[in-house]
């Protein structure tokens, strides 16, 4: 059974941010059926055409593999901020008693920034799972800190870990804390997934509907920003935007259709999609990663959006399963 450390100590951590990283978090669990799989499913774009994804008595049924950033969603948006230097904690923007007021402070300072998600078994098509969420790093970025989160999901019948998340955001405004400047290199968590100077190997386009975001909120985001025009309004939108994991998890769909299956994926959230805009996904295949975005070159943008050309995911690419190794075992 993996567990993880109570703390995750830093010798250069300043005082502050070793403090914070004691105050360990209660696990939270989380419970799912079928239901809640197709559910997913269809907020990231599956159709009734796609049995696999849609049907419970197919042969096939599963989960996209980016459902799991659905068990600790709740884990990792509770997990205390109140700490950081000139940052005002709000409540999480799921509940009925945030106010405008507060929407402006969390939406105005706090951005997600990038998410890494490692499949680690097989997902059940139903379950009862246990979060373990700790701070993993914490930056000081000079006018901003950027603070990364991981969690464990672990099934609790077995106690395996089934999903690794590690989700970072920048708080605009609370640096200034000392401490760490840059992090520490973690792999796939943190690679920069340049594209090779070349045309993609496969593209995919897919037009969102008018309703995606209404429909993917159903699977626990219920933040306000993504349904309430007035909301929207108050962070700066002329219209509810989608949520950044959607559309994390329309592109990944793509690169699972097109290359197969992949055992983690990291992205970095570059702009905002309004539900109804059209999704390009660009995808180069470099040994046993799919690299489908680019945050530099704009002849070859990926994941972006048609209607405005912008691109909406960057730095992101998955690491392929290697299919001969699993035939062996």
């Amino acid at each position: 059974m993996s567990t993880l450390p109570d703390v995750f100590a830093d010798l250069d951590d300043s005082q502050l941010v070793a403090d914070a990283k004691k105050d360990k978090p209660e696990d939270h669990e989380f419970s799912y059926t079928e239901r809640d799989v197709i559910l997913y499913n269809l907020g990231v774009g599956a159709t009734a055409k796609d049995l696999q994804w849609t049907y419970e008595s197919h042969e096939e049924f599963g989960a996209l593999p980016t459902f799991g950033v659905i068990p600790q969603f709740a884990a990792s948006s509770g997990i205390s901020l109140g700490w950081l230097p000139n940052f005002n904690p709000v409540r999480h923007p799921d509940r009925i008693q945030c106010t405008p007021g507060n929407l402006i402070t969390s939406q105005a300072k706090l951005l997600h920034g990038e998410q890494y998600l490692a499949i680690k078994s097989p997902i059940p098509t139903e379950g009862n799972f246990v979060n373990e969420t700790r701070l993993l790093e914490v930056l000081d970025k000079g006018k901003a800190a950027s603070v990364t989160t991981i969690v464990y999901t672990k099934d609790v019948a077995t106690g395996n870990v089934i999903f690794e998340n590690q989700i970072t955001v920048f708080i605009r405004g609370a640096g200034g804390f000392g401490g760490k400047r840059s992090g520490r290199d973690r792999g796939a968590a943190t690679a920069v997934n340049t594209p090779p100077n070349r045309q993609p190997d496969a593209v995919i386009e897919e037009k969102t509907s008018a309703s995606q975001a209404a429909l993917y909120r159903l699977s626990g985001d219920y933040n306000p920003l993504h349904i309430d025009p007035s909301f929207a309004a108050i962070g700066g939108f002329d219209q509810p935007i989608l949520h950044g994991l959607c559309f994390m998890g329309i592109a990944a769909k793509h690169v699972l259709q097109s290359f197969g299956a992949y055992k983690d994926i990291k992205v970095r959230f570059s702009g905002v999609v309004f539900p109804g805009e059209t999704l390009v996904t660009e995808m180069w295949k470099t040994d046993n990663k799919v690299i489908f975005c680019v945050d530099v070159e704009p002849s070859f943008t990926a994941a972006k959006t048609k209607e405005r050309g912008t691109t909406v995911l960057a730095a992101a690419a998955v690491t392929l399963i290697d299919t001969d190794l699993m035939a062996k075992l």
